[in-house]
């Protein structure tokens, strides 16, 4: 392998030709040999944005036209909320009165969503937390279970849930 004459190694193109300079920062000698070599991804522009230079985005901004960025603002906040609770039917503990947001997959499997209040507020988290456990690490409520089981029974969940999956909609 040549050297450079700061004793640097000369990177190359595939027809040999050295590539770019050979002193200065290493790294960007590695990349501009690399783009030499394997070419410049052209298919994709880069945009501006008005914050000073070119930058890439998958999704424009829609920067020029103000009503179809608060219409895709408004579709994407629809988008989020149908991820975050489409299915999700509210359930209240029977024992210490906290909701929790609950959809029932199959008979053994149970998506529930705890807030932060409901976390705080249950008994048996309550207990766990006063012998110095986390709560996290527990895998269920089990007065929480009985009171699913208890929504599932008198018909206020179903059994398992008919509705369609958030990417279905």
């Amino acid at each position: 392998m040549t050297s450079a004459p700061d004793g640097g190694p000369i990177v190359g193109s595939a027809d040999g030709d050295a590539v770019g300079s050979t002193d200065g920062d290493p790294v960007d000698q590695l990349a501009r040999s690399m783009l030499n070599l394997l070419g410049h991804d052209d298919d994709e522009p880069a945009v501006d944005t008005g914050r000073g230079g070119g930058t890439w985005s998958k999704a424009p901004d829609f920067a020029a036209d103000p009503e179809r960025a608060a219409a895709v603002r408004e579709a994407s906040a629809r988008d989020r909320e149908r991820y975050l609770t489409a299915g999700l039917t509210p359930v209240d503990c029977r024992f210490c009165h906290v909701t929790v947001a609950v959809k029932k997959l199959g008979p053994e499997h149970t998506a529930v969503q705890w807030s932060s209040e409901a976390t705080q507020r249950c008994a048996t988290f309550a207990d766990v937390r006063a012998e110095g456990g986390d709560t996290s690490r527990c895998r269920s409520c089990p007065k929480l279970v009985d009171s699913i089981r208890h929504a599932v029974a008198e018909g206020c969940l179903e059994e398992e849930s008919t509705a369609p999956s958030p990417g279905d909609g």
